[in-house]
């Protein structure tokens, strides 16, 4: 299974960075502070006195004035606050951080969230430069990325750990997330949200190419689907715009234009299918199409009847959109 890196402690841009740098402060801070309440906890149970198990309970000493107490409670109370006030302006100049990135020049993407897929619209001022595609983000190295993210039917939640951090997406509510990825790679997000029954097979591939491997790969989106080459793909492309998959997908320069389910106008060029959840290879596609609910139970894709020879008919052609 495509794995890419997903570790918010190796960070491949400036606002991962600057969260990165935020959870060293707070890792040692919580961990000293966790260390100190379970030692205070320790000592109050060795110092409790032992009451016999008829005894009624002493409490006269509550009413006591213990100073040496007083004073510990003091200072434990004040250093609380101290480092409250210091995570507080650490956090907030982790904020003031992620917003202040350049945003000349940046690159627009609309991402929407679906149960359970992704599908990521790349918007241009020139119409007919605009594309769709799903479960896979390209990106330009070096270059500000602005992400409007819609929920269509849920709550999602947006997360590419080594890029940027967690952006709810909640229908009904503009958002937008902005980062930049500065070195090349391929960077695993989820949806970190529960969302339903599949919330984990919710995988994004954030792809960062060189800007012109990048200028190539979008070139090649923008064109429709390449038409097929021989007489098992003629047939898989019939099959598919005459059976139910028109009912949902599109696919570029052919009569299937529907928006319920991912664009599959270059499908055999993403990594995974099912958004992540099986590898793009032609068995695994063949697999998928006769009963994706096998791996990925509640998903909105029914099971297909394909005689074998239809079905070998229409993993040729797809795998043929690139």
């Amino acid at each position: 299974m495509i794995g890419g890196l997903h570790d918010v402690q190796v960070p491949a841009g400036v606002q991962a960075q600057a969260i990165t740098g935020l959870w060293w402060w707070l890792l040692p801070i919580c961990t000293l502070v966790f260390v100190a309440v379970m030692v205070a906890l320790v000592l109050a149970l060795r110092r409790a006195p032992r009451a016999a198990q008829d005894a009624s309970p002493d409490v006269s000493s509550l009413w006591q004035q213990e100073p040496r107490i007083v004073r510990a409670v003091c200072a434990a109370t004040a250093v609380s606050i101290v480092l409250l006030l210091l995570l507080l302006g650490a956090s907030v100049l982790t904020d003031r951080a992620i917003a202040q990135l350049p945003l000349a020049d940046a690159l627009h993407i609309e991402l929407t969230g679906y149960q359970w897929w992704w599908e990521a619209r790349y918007d241009d001022a020139d119409p007919s430069r605009i594309f769709t595609t799903a479960n896979e983000l390209h990106v330009p190295v070096g270059r500000p990325v602005i992400v409007s993210l819609a929920g269509a039917d849920v709550i999602h939640s947006f997360w590419v750990p080594s890029l940027h951090g967690k952006k709810d997406l909640i229908p009904g509510r503009a958002a937008n997330v902005s980062f930049r990825a500065d070195r090349p790679g391929v960077y695993r997000g989820q949806c970190a949200e529960y969302c339903g029954y599949q919330h984990a097979h919710m995988v994004l591939y954030v792809v960062a190419d060189a800007p012109e491997v990048y200028a190539r790969w979008a070139a090649q989106q923008r064109e429709p689907a390449p038409a097929p080459v021989t007489a098992l793909q003629v047939r898989g492309r019939d099959l598919f715009v005459a059976r139910s998959c028109a009912m949902c997908h599109a696919i570029g320069g052919t009569t299937a234009q529907a928006r319920n389910a991912p664009d599959l106008t270059h499908v055999a060029s993403r990594m995974t299918i099912g958004a992540g959840t099986l590898e793009n290879t032609a068995s695994m596609r063949a697999a998928w199409i006769l009963d994706p609910q096998q791996f990925k139970p509640g998903a909105n894709m029914p099971a297909q009847n394909f005689a074998p020879e239809e079905l070998a008919a229409l993993n040729a052609y797809l795998g043929s959109l690139k």
